[in-house]
């Protein structure tokens, strides 16, 4: 599934091309990309508008049209969005990658300049919904947290989103309500660089322990939107091109491969149902921190 460096590349290399533009007409050519809501319904409430703005939450694109809608969109396992430029094909990468074809489009955006936006979807798992403008902060609360790459991620705030959870580091990280973005490639490289064993639990870590996790997180989602994301599935950019991330990877993918820091053979694990890779030489494993004991009532 696209990260936040994915999803972030994509949004900067489009916002800047399609702000100001119109969307002639939006076509929906699968059903399963809007519901519940009716493709007609939302063709016709984006069709004709102008696109202000192009924003990221977390994962998700949000496309901010004029008179106050906002189309939401979700790459999930397989999405693609790319733009064409006038009189460009797609094509796919290779027959084992279907990447952004004709096979897999989903829904078409016409721009009325002879471009087209197309949002494809191999395995048909991304998604798409309207909401007010003014109502997309009140959808993601709770449910969407900190954007780590915008000042709001703090090591007292890793500290605080830690406290008293018994989920493992690597569970910590996926989960989206607290850190917006990271998932499994990013977990994996954040845990590295912070020299932390992914089932440590998350509040067993202490300041300094918290300190490392915010660098780590910091400088894999960095490294992340250097290397225009990482492709080793369906991802592409808008432009159509792989990242290059998958080259770089520290130990996420390098099982059986020395660890680049001590030389000892990265392992993979499953921590919440997702394949996990680490150093067991370099990553320490921390133990759940014991309760304090209650003060005793004072002897009268």
């Amino acid at each position: 599934m696209p990260e936040l460096p994915e999803v972030e590349t994509i949004r900067r290399q489009l916002e800047p091309r399609i702000r100001g533009a119109r969307i002639e007409r939006l076509e929906v050519l699968d059903p399963r990309w809007t519901r519940p809501a009716e493709p007609r319904e939302v063709e016709s409430q984006v069709s004709g508008r102008t696109i202000e703005a192009l924003r990221r939450r977390g994962k998700y694109l949000l496309l901010d049209l004029e008179g106050g809608t906002t189309l939401i969109m979700h790459l999930r396992m397989t999405g693609n969005l790319i733009l064409l430029e006038e009189g460009a094909q797609v094509v796919a990468v290779d027959e084992d990658e279907p990447g952004a074809d004709d096979r897999y489009l989903r829904a078409r955006f016409d721009l009325g300049d002879g471009r087209e936006l197309r949002f494809s979807d191999p395995r048909r798992f991304g998604e798409a919904f309207l909401l007010p403008s003014a109502g997309v902060d009140a959808r993601f609360e709770g449910r969407v947290g900190i954007e780590p790459l915008s000042g709001e991620l703090t090591v007292e705030a890793i500290e605080a989103l830690a406290a008293g959870r018994r989920a493992p580091l690597k569970s910590f990280l996926l989960d989206q309500a607290g850190i917006a973005g990271v998932g499994n490639i990013y977990a994996d490289e954040a845990l590295w660089r912070a020299e932390l064993h992914p089932l440590s639990p998350a509040g067993s870590m202490r300041s300094e322990h918290a300190e490392a996790l915010w660098e780590g997180v910091i400088g894999a989602l960095r490294a992340g939107l250097e290397g225009g994301g990482a492709s080793i599935g369906d991802y592409l950019d808008s432009r159509g091109e792989r990242g290059s991330m998958q080259d770089e990877f520290l130990v996420h993918r390098r099982e059986g491969e020395p660890c680049p820091r001590c030389g000892q053979e990265i392992r993979r694990i499953v921590v919440s149902g997702r394949s996990t890779y680490f150093c067991p030489g370099c990553q320490v494993r921390l133990r759940r921190r014991p309760r304090r004991k209650g003060r005793g009532r004072p002897v009268s």
